[in-house]
């Protein structure tokens, strides 16, 4: 799984105009599926998406996780962050999970950030989405679930 997050003091997601979610202050997710993706990447994701202290504390420290923070998440399906742009212009989008096998883990990470205690707006899976958003910072920050068995770089 790879996901694009961003901090947003606002941000949503509309389908044809109807808004289908929401939030304030929190984490707006991209969340791309890989093939090779499983239940257990989907909760991990999660677990490090829900625990990023990326909120200032009192004295302006990036130090806060979402809950201490009191965000929420938006999380938002995105199967262009698996694009191959190595050979031409067109991009191939084989690398991303075809939707029967896609959407489950999605949601399966959107329940598994809810099971943090943290309320997980959502896009609609394979929905053509508007998205807006007032990114705070800016951060913006890239994970990729094949990266966190990495041991860290001195």
């Amino acid at each position: 799984m790879r996901a694009v997050v961003q901090r947003v003091s606002h941000a949503r997601v509309s389908v044809a105009d109807e808004k289908v979610g929401e939030i304030g202050r929190g984490l707006l997710v991209l969340l791309g599926v890989s093939g090779d993706d499983t239940f257990l990447h989907a909760e991990r994701l999660a677990r490090k998406v829900a625990s990023l202290r990326v909120f200032e504390d009192g004295a302006g420290k990036m130090n806060l996780d979402l809950a201490a923070a009191g965000g929420d998440v938006l999380c938002v399906s995105q199967f262009t962050l698996y694009a191959d742009l190595r050979r031409g212009n067109r991009p191939s989008f084989d690398g991303a999970a075809p939707g029967p096998v896609a959407e489950p883990l999605y949601e399966a990470f959107c329940d598994a950030i809810e099971s943090a205690g943290i309320r997980c707006g959502r896009g609609r899976f394979g929905a053509e989405m508007a998205v807006e958003l007032v990114n705070d910072g800016p951060v913006t920050l890239v994970i990729d679930t094949a990266d966190l068995d990495q041991p860290r770089r001195a």
